[in-house]
């Protein structure tokens, strides 16, 4: 499944229903557990600790994890804490039948587990915490997709302030330029465009004349308006020869002083996002920033 965009978290899966991981040596607790969640939520089942570390392995990251804490081979609490490291927004559930308080309180503690309930299960008290534990890994999402999006700003707007205290001539700044934002938007092509001939940067698989050539980049210059293209290779736009090489999503910024475009910035992705629509409301919070970078650089 493809991110929704380039400045998606990777391990952001979006799905039309939560995925939920829940683990128990007992395949009727499993069934159980299933049976009780599957309307609400794709449910992923494993009989271990080390058969649940798998299929985390193979389908990525979940909403909750449900576990069983006296398990063969290794107890819920040491299973969810090697969990942490490569999920930490998924939220943990254990499930225990007896009084193991030393290893819960020290889980908890440690923000490993979200709440314990005791077995038997009641099982609209395990729904409704299950509910809540969805609710927290959503909002956690939406957070730490803001503070993604917020850094990746602030490293563009650096990158185009470092331009003041930096003696380097016109090529070197274009460079410079693209190198910068190519890498921060995680572009296989980034290209900068002056206009009138004054010259041009490139990243990657950029290539100055094809970009140059482009329909949307032409129509950005023109209509000082952002172009935005998804899905290329399924569409008409797979025969445009920038496209040739894989291009699956193309975004191109105009750069305009006082009325007047100075440059078009182009990006490429070669991979099939969503859409490109917040990349390129990012880029028009820093075209007028860039705008007076390259006004002062090209009198």
């Amino acid at each position: 499944m493809s991110a929704i965009s380039p400045l998606t978290l990777a391990s952001y899966k979006p799905s039309k229903k939560p995925r939920m991981l829940v683990v128990d040596d007992e395949p009727d607790n499993l069934d159980l557990l299933y049976r009780t969640f599957r309307r609400d939520f794709k449910v992923l089942r494993a009989e271990s600790g080390v058969e649940a570390l798998e299929v985390l392995s193979q389908e990525g990251e979940v909403a909750v994890i449900i576990s069983d804490q006296r398990m063969p081979e290794m107890k819920g609490t040491e299973f969810l804490s090697k969990t942490v490291p490569d999920f930490p927004d998924t939220v943990r559930i254990i499930l225990t039948g007896f009084t193991d308080v030393e290893d819960l309180v020290d889980a908890i503690n440690a923000g490993q587990v979200y709440r314990y309930i005791t077995k038997p299960w009641d099982p609209d008290e395990l729904k409704g915490v299950v509910d809540r534990a969805s609710e927290t890994y959503d909002l956690l999402k939406q957070q730490n997709e803001a503070l993604h999006i917020a850094e990746k700003q602030s490293k563009l707007m650096q990158t185009v302030g470092q331009l003041a205290a930096q003696a380097m001539d016109l090529s070197e700044l274009l460079t410079f330029l693209v190198n910068g934002f190519g890498q921060i938007l995680a572009a296989d092509a980034c290209t900068l465009i002056l206009t009138e001939d004054r010259g041009v940067g490139c990243y990657g698989e950029a290539d100055a004349s094809t970009v140059a050539a482009n329909e949307m980049v032409k129509a950005a210059i023109a209509s000082q308006s952002t172009q935005s293209a998804t899905n290329i290779q399924s569409e008409a736009l797979s025969s445009d020869t920038l496209y040739t090489n894989g291009t699956q999503c193309h975004t191109v910024t105009p750069v305009v002083y006082q009325g007047d475009t100075l440059a078009a910035l182009s990006l490429q992705w070669n991979t099939a996002y969503t859409t490109v629509s917040d990349v390129a409301q990012l880029l028009s919070i820093i075209a007028p920033q860039l705008a007076l970078c390259l006004k002062s650089a090209t009198v």
